[in-house]
């Protein structure tokens, strides 16, 4: 069975897709067998990982209106080596199309239940808000990887966050829970970074990964090119730091690079 992991937060520009985009490709790099579903209608994972968002039919705007399984809709990204569930603008509308649907909340769960065996690792890039697909997101997920800059406003957005999980543990999924907090674009110059993440640490504990992402600009330019930053410049500090993200995963799951789960 797949280990299901949602990249969650509603605040914009944290990290999201990078993590997304790279853990996948990093994971893959270990030997494991990796979707990653693009949850965001921007379509910005489907892009990062090589595929043209404008083409990409079906997507899962089609699986969440049952209209098409995963198998289906799952594309390759081949600079990855994992494969995608594309997103695109028209995505946008699955909130109103969804809102009378039966078991709405539960529809994405429901389709990668059909390919649970198929992989080790499922990753679900959210959208940056807290809404039905989001919400999709954490129905299905085992736990929900946290991606944050050590900013103020970025722990009191934190909050909003942790308690939409525990509404989703009462109501829709009882066996959710946070994996981790991963602290991104990190620059360890920063005083107020510094503090930010001894907050961090002192609250969550152990939830807070090891290993930190640094503000790096190899990262910031592969997604330009279609690629995850392993395919773009394997040797940045962006692509090691993603590589070590992904043995801690392997190691907190109990799972050696190289073996399957």
């Amino acid at each position: 069975m797949s280990r299901i992991l949602a990249i969650a937060n509603q605040k914009g520009g944290v990290g999201k897709t990078t993590t997304a985009v790279n853990l996948a490709a990093s994971l893959a790099e270990l030997g494991q067998r990796v979707l990653l579903a693009d949850l965001d209608p921007q379509g910005n994972a489907t892009m990062g990982a090589g595929i043209e968002k404008r083409s990409a039919l079906p997507t899962v705007y089609q699986i969440l209106l049952n209209q098409v399984s995963v198998r289906d809709a799952r594309m390759r990204s081949e600079p990855g080596h994992f494969d995608v569930i594309p997103a695109n603008r028209e995505l946008a509308g699955a909130e109103i199309d969804l809102v009378n649907l039966e078991q709405r909340d539960l529809r994405l769960k429901a389709a990668l239940a059909q390919v649970a065996d198929d992989y080790d690792f499922i990753l679900m890039d959210c959208p940056p808000t807290l809404n039905l697909l989001t919400v999709n997101a954490f129905a299905a997920a085992e736990a929900v990887l946290i991606p944050m800059q050590c900013e103020y406003y970025a722990l009191e957005g934190l909050t909003d966050l942790v308690n939409t999980i525990k509404k989703v543990k009462q109501r829709l999924n009882p066996g959710i829970r946070i994996e981790g907090l991963l602290r991104v674009m990190f620059d360890p110059r920063s005083t107020l970074a510094q503090q930010v993440s001894d907050q961090i640490k002192q609250h969550f504990g152990d939830k807070v990964y090891d290993t930190v992402i640094p503000r790096n600009v190899r990262l910031a330019e592969a997604p330009s090119h279609g690629l995850p930053v392993l395919a773009y410049d394997r040797q940045c500090k962006g692509a090691k730091a993603y590589m070590e993200l992904a043995e801690e995963t392997l190691r907190r799951a109990g799972i050696t690079a190289g073996e399957t789960a």
